[in-house]
């Protein structure tokens, strides 16, 4: 009889847990539109609104600064304007400045045009040069506009932790908005906008055991926003049209509340767990490079290479063995690529690399498992220089 498969892919997405699968049943089988001013309304409202509180409480935030999205995708669109709102004024923002290892969602620029976009490099192990993005906001053009930044707190490839707080120094020094994507920090480690110094946080429900399909655009404040993406109601204050998915929100609020809970004590098994893994793997095959691992990192994260072995056939190799784990990003139709956090950091990104993502019901036995597969994998790989 197989052995079941494991699954070992968190940052692509994380299984949708007990409590946020609870609350979306309950919600489903409630009838009212959240607009409607009706006992079944006021209900669904209430339902909203809670859910909205748990995720502020999850990253530090006013319940009120929280404007619910499709994804976060959707939510990097929204906040990646040119324009944004003062009251009834105009703010424009003449350039979007955005990191060399952003997820593609932030990569696209958003509403800005190609030419508006610039790229911040990284440091050889995978870090945002500060002093780079110095000399590009001391060069920006304040007749333009101002300047957006946008970087996120942890690396999805590599899980690599930026020092949002020195960023958010120099961004704040040449009067310019910092926008986080924290969509794979959000549950994993402690967050707080106004101590991280974002003016917008970027969230995703589905990367923390919430379901697929909507997200969160956080801003520390109310007086400055960008102008709405989707247009024509009034919900979300005007910030963003259309009636709220009932039954995912609410799953997304009963997530965050489950992830905000025993934080650090849980991430803390989840980063020996990860050890575990990575010990594993060198003492299988010493010759093999782990990305990040003098940085700082999420616990669940790790991302290597097995010189002699392309990413897309180790990512075969794994799943013909019952093991799921990724090439990188999730978001490129299943296609294997290239990964251009390699390119930015200056590596070789011919082969790729491949991603052991874990979460909370991660077990010693997956991790035995998988380093079991990864002996197997690499007794049987090519000679280096003769890429499998």
């Amino acid at each position: 009889m197989a052995a079941a498969r494991i699954y070992l892919d968190w940052n692509a997405t994380a299984p949708l847990m007990d409590a946020a699968r609870d609350a979306m049943v309950e919600a489903l089988a409630m009838p009212g539109n959240p607009s409607s001013v009706h006992a079944e309304g006021r209900a669904a409202r209430a339902l909203i609104e809670k859910a909205r509180r748990e995720i502020a409480s999850l990253v530090g935030a006013e319940a009120s600064h929280v404007t619910l999205t499709a994804s976060a995708t959707e939510a990097a669109n929204q906040v990646l304007s040119p324009i944004y709102r003062m009251g009834k004024s105009r703010v424009s923002l003449g350039r979007l400045y955005v990191s060399a290892i952003e997820h593609p969602a932030v990569r696209a620029g958003g509403r800005f045009a190609a030419h508006q976009i610039t790229e911040i490099p990284v440091t050889r192990l995978g870090v945002l040069d500060l002093d780079a993005l110095s000399a590009l906001l001391a060069a920006h053009d304040p007749a333009d506009g101002l300047p957006l930044v946008a970087v996120m707190l942890v690396n999805n490839e590599t899980g690599i932790i930026q020092p949002i707080q020195e960023i958010s120094a120099v961004v704040k020094k040449f009067g310019g908005l910092l926008v986080v994507d924290a969509v794979q920090a959000a549950g994993r480690i402690p967050l707080s906008i106004c101590e991280l110094g974002a003016d917008f946080l970027i969230l995703s429900a589905h990367k923390l055991g919430g379901p697929k399909g909507v997200g969160a655009l956080v801003a520390r404040g109310e007086t400055l926003m960008p102008e709405p993406l989707v247009r024509g109601g009034g919900q979300e204050k005007g910030h963003r049209a259309g009636t709220e998915n009932l039954a995912a929100v609410a799953g997304f609020g009963a997530a965050a509340s489950r992830m905000s809970k025993d934080l650090v004590e849980r991430n803390a098994a989840i980063a020996a767990l990860r050890d575990r893994a990575e010990a594993g793997m060198l003492a299988a095959a010493p010759e093999t490079v782990i990305y990040g691992r003098s940085e700082a990192r999420v616990g669940n994260t790790s991302f290597f290479h097995l010189p002699g072995l392309k990413a897309e056939t180790g990512q075969i190799a794994f799943d013909l063995e019952g093991v799921a784990l990724s090439a990188g990003a999730a978001c490129s139709s299943g296609k294997v690529g290239a990964s251009h956090v390699l390119t930015a950091m200056g590596e070789d990104a011919a082969t790729g690399a491949l991603r052991l993502s874990i979460g909370p019901t991660t077990t010693e036995t997956h991790i035995d498992r998988f380093v079991a597969t990864f002996e197997k994998i690499a007794a049987r790989r090519k000679p280096a220089g003769q890429a499998a």
